[in-house]
């Protein structure tokens, strides 16, 4: 009975890991589709526009960095 009691345990943890093994692989290809669609998405943009917008926003982030963070960030780099 002992090792009819294993046997039953290790096919129940095959299962599992095998189900798990699955979910792991759904998700993993629903990223993968999610990627894709971002490249595309980049791909298809209209690069001249979006130049000067993220010139824009890069610039207002700029703003908002306190001055003395930047000297900070340059010595560390040296």
């Amino acid at each position: 009975m002992a090792t009819a009691t294993k046997k039953t345990e290790s096919f129940l943890q095959n299962d599992e890991s095998f189900l798990l093994e699955q979910r792991k692989v759904k998700a993993l290809e629903k990223l993968a589709n999610s990627v894709d669609a971002l490249t595309i998405w980049f791909e298809e943009i209209d690069k001249e526009e979006w130049s000067q917008r993220i010139q824009w926003y890069l610039a207002e982030f700029h703003k908002l960095v306190p001055k003395e963070e930047i000297v900070e960030e340059v010595k560390e780099v040296k």
